[in-house]
């Protein structure tokens, strides 16, 4: 009959055999993971900025499309305007604080790619 070593005794031999063998395993495993998450995380950002930059672009488009169509100026603008005092169009585009028909289209250039810049 084998002698009988009490678990103790194991515990005692085998636990630092584990930890050192465990350590380094675990260390990597949460390495990794770290690194993952990152890695998601940079790519969600950079999907952002994508999407940021494609609805700006699509902005610019929208607005060069109203004026080659005619419209003075965006949806927007009309808006604003009349909530400042109203413009009397006097058939040349002019607004009510005298600015002429390509002051107005270059605002509205200027409104629409202003937001297009990445920030860091």
């Amino acid at each position: 009959m084998p002698p009988v070593v009490p678990p103790f005794l194991v515990g005692l031999i085998v636990a630092p055999l584990a930890k050192r063998l465990l350590k380094p395993l675990m260390r990597g495993v949460v390495k990794t993971s770290v690194g993952l998450a990152m890695e998601v995380k940079k790519a969600a950002h950079e999907a952002g900025e994508n999407i940021h930059d494609l609805a700006a672009e699509v902005a610019a488009e929208m607005v060069a499309a109203q004026i080659a169509a005619g419209d003075m100026m965006p949806h927007g603008a009309d808006s604003a305007r009349s909530a400042t005092g109203g413009a009397s169009d006097s058939g040349r585009g002019e607004s009510a604080a005298g600015r002429s028909e390509s002051d107005v289209r270059a605002a509205a250039k200027i409104r629409a790619t202003a937001g297009s810049g990445k920030t860091l």
